[in-house]
């Protein structure tokens, strides 16, 4: 199957399952649901859901035990969104080809609806793992998750990035700021994922390489694509950062000097997962979708 495809139908899978975890829209909660369901159900790639249950499954685990996870890694992801938007951050209208959710529920709301999210998703990893026959590997698996998202990870990273505007940095503040506000995530995602599926400590050092080189890369291209992207495509508007004077790997180092670093991560990432003796076509496949990505 081609890769593209075989990316589609991993994604459609995870739409379903987000329906299925959230919550209904009723009660005295019916508002704070709709916004939480806004932002979730508004599309995207699904990447991080689908790397936490590719790590379960290339370690040999199984992928239903990563399922809640893989819910909860996309509503941490989806809450940091509806935050970065807001006018107190980088101040968007669109995001995934619709209004953001400040836009339309108010800010007041849109700041709630974060929170709601990130609070939901440790209480949906909680409330299912607490009656697992192995306890301490799920509570393992959610630590992963929390030091990826707060101070040390994806906020730290957010709180530089903020930080850093209207200001000339150095390639090492810009490193900090890409390999904790999105890298963190997608190696936490990934490590939870093959924790889960009980992976020795070399597939899981190896996992961790190549979530680390994909995140960085990942970020790397988004910079790129915030200059020479098409906003039809993105689903977001384009020129952002240099709008709000944001420092980035093309105004740092030129553009084709920044292609040729994600290449470069893009192979590292493979090598690394060369070492898990399981099929990882899928994993080399999304490695080359994220350098060669238009949207």
């Amino acid at each position: 199957m081609e890769f593209k495809q075989c990316l589609k139908e991993r994604a459609n899978f995870i739409e379903n399952i987000l329906k299925e975890y959230m919550p209904k829209e009723e009660g005295h909660q019916k508002t704070i649901i709709e916004a939480m369901n806004y932002s979730l159900s508004a599309g995207g790639k699904r990447l991080r859901p689908i790397l936490t249950l590719e790590a379960c499954k290339i370690v040999g685990g199984n992928e239903a035990d990563a399922i809640p996870f893989a819910v909860a890694i996309e509503m941490i992801h989806t809450y940091s969104l509806i935050h970065d938007d807001l006018p107190a951050i980088d101040n968007d209208d669109l995001r995934r080809g619709r209004k953001t959710n400040h836009i339309v529920f108010g800010e007041d709301m849109a700041i709630l609806a974060g929170d709601a999210l990130l609070n939901y998703a440790f209480e949906l990893m909680l409330s299912t793992s607490i009656n697992k026959e192995n306890p301490q590997k799920y509570l393992k698996a959610i630590n992963e998750i929390a030091k990826a998202s707060g101070i040390y990870g994806m906020i730290g990273g957010q709180v530089v990035d903020v930080q850093s505007e209207n200001k000339e940095i150095s390639k090492e503040k810009l490193d900090y700021i890409h390999n904790n506000k999105t890298a963190a995530i997608i190696i936490g995602c990934m490590r939870a994922g093959a924790i889960i599926g009980d992976a020795t400590e070399i597939e899981l050092e190896s996992i961790t390489k190549y979530a680390k080189n994909i995140g960085l890369s990942f970020q790397i291209v988004d910079d790129i694509l915030d200059i020479i992207g098409d906003e039809a495509k993105l689903g977001k508007k384009v020129g952002s950062d240099i709008e709000n004077h944001k420092s980035t790997y093309p105004s740092l180092l030129g553009l084709e000097k920044s292609k040729e670093i994600a290449y470069e991560l893009i192979d590292e990432a493979k090598k690394s997962i060369k070492l898990i003796n399981k099929d990882i076509r899928f994993l080399n496949g999304l490695a080359e979708y994220i350098i060669d990505r238009e949207y």
